[in-house]
């Protein structure tokens, strides 16, 4: 797979989503119904399950709080989490990396994402599975959590909100 895109092109936006199908096809020598339906499938695995009682608890925060996504994407990925979970109507902002050029832990897409919001970094609660990234936004002022369990995370965030 590295073969595909090992510059990590892909999370921003250096591929389309048809250049990565293509490539993929290529170094699997997949006829195109089979990378077709390959691709399908990454996209199944890309959304995976929703976790349902952390989504609802981010869209009970509104309208009091602004709510964002921030997500190393690939083109096509707000397609399919859209049509799979409506986050348009969940998030007020919503940024996928492939779409900005620029992908955490870069400092930019933190700026990117306080300037969408309208917040100082101070203010900006960010959730994050990847410790690289938490690091990354606390470095800015970013006040970070580190995803481990959904909910420890709403307890923190709850917690960080109220102060």
């Amino acid at each position: 797979m590295a073969r595909v895109d090992p510059d990590n092109e892909i999370i921003t936006g250096g591929l389309s989503e048809t250049e990565y199908r293509h490539r993929y096809a290529a170094a699997l020598g997949l006829p195109d119904a089979m990378a077709r339906e390959f691709i399908s499938e990454m996209w199944d695995w890309y959304c995976g399950e929703l976790d349902e009682e952390l989504t609802s608890y981010a869209a009970s925060l509104r309208p009091g709080y602004a709510t964002a996504i921030l997500s190393n994407s690939a083109d096509g990925a707000r397609r399919e989490e859209q049509a799979r979970y409506s986050f348009a109507e969940l998030f007020d902002v919503i940024v996928y990396s492939h779409e900005v050029g620029l992908a955490k832990p870069d400092p930019r897409i933190y700026r990117l994402l306080c300037a969408r919001l309208g917040v100082a970094p101070g203010e900006l609660v960010f959730l994050d599975d990847v410790p690289g990234n938490v690091d990354a936004a606390a470095e800015l002022g970013i006040r970070g959590v580190l995803h481990r369990s959904t909910p420890e995370s709403i307890s923190v965030i709850g917690s960080l909100i109220a102060e």
